[in-house]
């Protein structure tokens, strides 16, 4: 069975209304893109994923439904794809970021530090850039950059060096033990630094705090008034570019604060519903242990 992380609190967030029209950025296993279209009656929902397996599954979930469409993209696109159906507003989008528990769990795409399987981490295994490439042709200083930058891992140098000495790397498991080599005993198993590099390289692979800060403007820019966006991130990176985003977009700018009539052009979009972000329940964790980093936040367009 595949849990969808905060399902009802993500898609009460949305207030879905029942002829609006909504996007599941994130299909994945249709978790939450199912509670949504419960709520629908005259309503539409647009559902992407850039896995083909998810677009697959969602098929079948929903052979019967005329009310939902799914599209085979990246949610870089969601702006340009939904233009190309005739939709320039919607009344809610949501994001899960998180990995799908089958792409964890099918041990031949590469994303898990525990099962062994050819480096890949590809969401759209369309492209040819894959983990591979990452670990056995980046140079020196942008494998750091990126295991500091996206794995925020402390020993990001020993690693990056124990990588470029002893590659070419092919499988999980033997980068799995290049990593072990090359950090202290005691560290590597209290700290797992396997799954922070592991973080780093399907961030870099998939380009996904990139997509993320270039999405979530076009995502505001589509709602209608009163629409509203569920974001669920799990990790500090993700959740920090979505909250600074929000930030800016829910202020007035520091030029034109204390004006008596403050000019349209700078006026906040949206507002924040949630100031701190929502967490999973102690219940939701004791179920599905991957959804306890995860936090939510929502925001409605003013």
């Amino acid at each position: 069975m595949h849990v969808s992380v905060l399902l009802s609190e993500a898609v009460d967030g949305l207030n879905v209304q029942p002829n609006g029209t909504y996007v599941d950025a994130t299909l994945g296993y249709a978790g939450h893109s199912r509670e949504i279209q419960k709520r629908l009656k005259r309503g539409f929902l647009f559902a992407f994923d850039q896995d083909k397996l998810a677009i697959d599954n969602g098929k079948k979930v929903f052979a019967a439904s005329k009310n939902v469409t799914l599209i085979h993209s990246n949610f870089k696109n969601l702006k340009e794809e939904l233009n190309k159906k005739g939709i320039e507003k919607v009344d809610g989008i949501i994001f899960d970021l998180g990995l799908s528990s089958p792409q964890i769990d099918d041990a031949q795409r590469g994303f898990s530090f525990m099962k062994d399987a050819e480096l890949d981490m590809r969401m759209d295994t369309t492209k040819e850039f894959s983990a591979k490439t990452v670990v056995n042709e980046y140079e020196l200083e942008r494998l750091v950059d990126i295991f500091f930058k996206y794995g925020e891992e402390r020993y990001s140098k020993s690693i990056a060096k124990a990588i470029i000495k002893i590659r070419p790397i092919n499988t999980t498991l033997e980068l799995v033990e290049v990593i072990s080599n090359a950090v202290p005993t005691k560290y590597f198993l209290t700290h797992h630094p396997e799954r922070q590099i592991f973080q780093a390289i399907r961030i870099e692979v998939n380009d996904e705090l990139r997509i993320l800060e270039s999405v979530l403007p076009d995502a505001i820019d589509l709602l209608n008034t009163h629409g509203r966006i569920s974001v669920i991130t799990f990790h500090s990176l993700e959740d920090r570019i979505t909250k600074q985003i929000f930030k800016k977009y829910s202020e007035v700018p520091e030029i034109v604060k204390g004006l008596p009539n403050i000019p349209e052009e700078y006026k906040p979009k949206i507002k924040l519903i949630n100031k701190k972000p929502i967490t999973p329940s102690k219940e939701e964790i004791a179920i599905n242990s991957r959804s306890k980093s995860a936090k939510l936040r929502i925001i409605e367009r003013m």
